[in-house]
């Protein structure tokens, strides 16, 4: 057997601030990989630019002319990061061994590509970089990120805590994963489905290097919310069941009334009765919306729009 080839994938989306800084930490980690011998020297590293509306592109191509081992492809509109890290995952299970996928930012601990090859090396198929904590995080952050993924699991997804999308796919996986077409990602959710030996790598994750986060709370929550109703239906039980305690609730209000007015103790009013149908009109709107949601991924997935579409590519010189 001999060493595997290695494709560092790598989504951007305006990091014209912060690529420059990280590209070459990235090349040296490949490189310190080549030396030590736990990876083939055809390894390279894959930036997929997901429609940037800064310079990133143009940064990707310069990168790959100054040296062979980069390379780039660009999407052909901004697509969100789940489709970019697809893009580049499927893009490279042809022509790689191993994918580790890790963002640009420059806040996941790149050290920590060593243990996923030595993992790799000692038969496992997939490779999970977790967070070993957040003292980084503010209280909110941190309260919500542990929220976060104790309702992913609460939910019945099947998700590793602390876990976003720095990983080790070995091609073997990515052969499989391929035949899941759904237009909605989660990947984080997704990978544990395709099963095969797996572990965890933990690490210790840093400040932000440059620019903004591209990942404010509005879009965490949007992120979790697909989570959770893409890879299970159990909001559909939930509300199913909140349905028949209210309506076993109602049954009794419904006999109390004719008990009282029986014994002539009704009381005129309408703030009682303002309260109950606007609780119930509440929760029947909440109730449709959650069903909606669901339709609503229905409707996207019987389109089977493409999940990605590549416009550019840089030249491969390797």
């Amino acid at each position: 057997m001999g060493k595997p080839v290695l494709r560092i994938i790598i989504p951007c989306y305006n990091e014209e601030e912060v690529l420059p800084i990280t590209a070459p930490m990235f090349l040296e980690k490949l490189t310190a990989l080549m030396e030590a011998g736990k990876i083939s020297r055809r390894s390279k590293i894959l930036f997929i630019d997901d429609g940037s509306r800064d310079k990133t592109w143009e940064i990707i191509q310069a990168l790959a002319r100054q040296d062979s081992h980069f390379m780039g492809i660009k999407q052909s509109r901004n697509r969100g990061h789940q489709n970019a890290v697809l893009a580049g995952l499927m893009e490279s299970k042809d022509h790689c061994d191993i994918t580790i996928s890790i963002d640009c930012d420059g806040q996941d601990d790149i050290n920590a590509m060593d243990e996923m090859v030595d993992a790799y090396l000692d038969g496992c198929e997939i490779v999970y970089g977790v967070r070993s904590k957040r003292d980084t995080d503010t209280f909110f952050k941190r309260f919500t990120a542990q929220s976060f993924y104790k309702v992913l699991r609460s939910m019945g997804v099947d998700s590793v805590y602390n876990h976003a999308d720095y990983r080790l796919v070995s091609s073997r996986v990515l052969q499989e994963f391929a035949n899941f077409k759904e237009v909605n990602l989660f990947l984080r959710g997704m990978f544990p489905l395709v099963g095969f030996k797996s572990t965890s790598v933990y690490y210790e994750r840093h400040e932000r290097i440059a620019g903004e986060s591209h990942y404010p709370l509005r879009k965490m929550l949007a992120l979790a919310f697909d989570g959770i109703t893409s890879l299970s239906v159990k909001p559909l039980h939930l509300i199913t069941t909140l349905g028949g305690i209210i309506a076993a609730f109602s049954f009794i209000g419904v006999i109390w009334t004719l008990i009282v007015a029986l014994c002539g103790n009704t009381v005129p009013g309408w703030a009682s009765m303002t309260c109950i149908i606007c609780f119930i009109g509440g929760v029947q709107l909440i109730c449709l919306g959650v069903i909606g949601a669901y339709v609503g991924k229905i409707f996207l997935e019987v389109k089977q729009r493409p999940r990605y579409i590549i416009s550019d590519r840089t030249e491969d010189r390797l």
